[in-house]
């Protein structure tokens, strides 16, 4: 009887020494921030997450509403005064899983991009630019622990631009 009592004492104190690692794990965000980037019209969104816990990966999305204005320019560098421009606007989202390795921690970006042009096209002779990007309602969550970060500070908004869609 003494024996078993011993087992069941050794046994409590080895589920309690093993939960104390799982209570040490404090997920949350030390930093966040989106910057746009002019020369892509890109949004990189920037961020670093402790408290994850040793090796572990952790899913990332990060998601905004866009819109973007797009234009055909001729060969002689003129956009033709004529309806060849195009306003899309829509949802935009990156993902990605990173590991948290030995000291718990995730330093990484996502890169948001603007809409697409969709059937929107230059006729012959005539290039298609980008024209300006506006990126609203910008959101980071660490989707395996279900944290979000704070990138409240938009809109982020190009003002013009001038970049050839390839």
């Amino acid at each position: 009887m003494r024996k078993l009592g011993i087992i069941a004492v050794l046994s409590l104190m080895a589920l309690a020494l093993a939960a104390v690692p799982a209570l040490a794990d404090s997920p949350h965000f030390n930093r966040a921030s989106a910057t746009l980037d002019n020369t892509t019209g890109n949004l990189v969104v920037s961020f670093k997450e402790s408290g994850l816990g040793t090796n572990q990966n952790i899913d990332y999305l990060a998601t905004a509403n866009a819109s973007a204005d797009y234009q055909c320019w001729n060969n002689g560098g003129k956009h033709p005064k004529a309806g060849n421009k195009a306003t899309v606007s829509g949802p935009v989202s990156a993902d990605g899983t990173f590991g948290s390795g030995k000291n718990g921690t995730i330093s990484q970006t996502l890169t948001l991009m603007p809409p697409d042009q969709g059937a929107f096209s230059c006729p012959a002779g005539q290039t298609l630019y980008l024209q300006s990007v506006t990126y609203e309602n910008v959101s980071l969550t660490d989707t395996t622990n279900g944290i979000a970060a704070d990138l409240s500070t938009g809109p982020y908004s190009s003002g013009t631009l001038h970049i050839a869609v390839l």
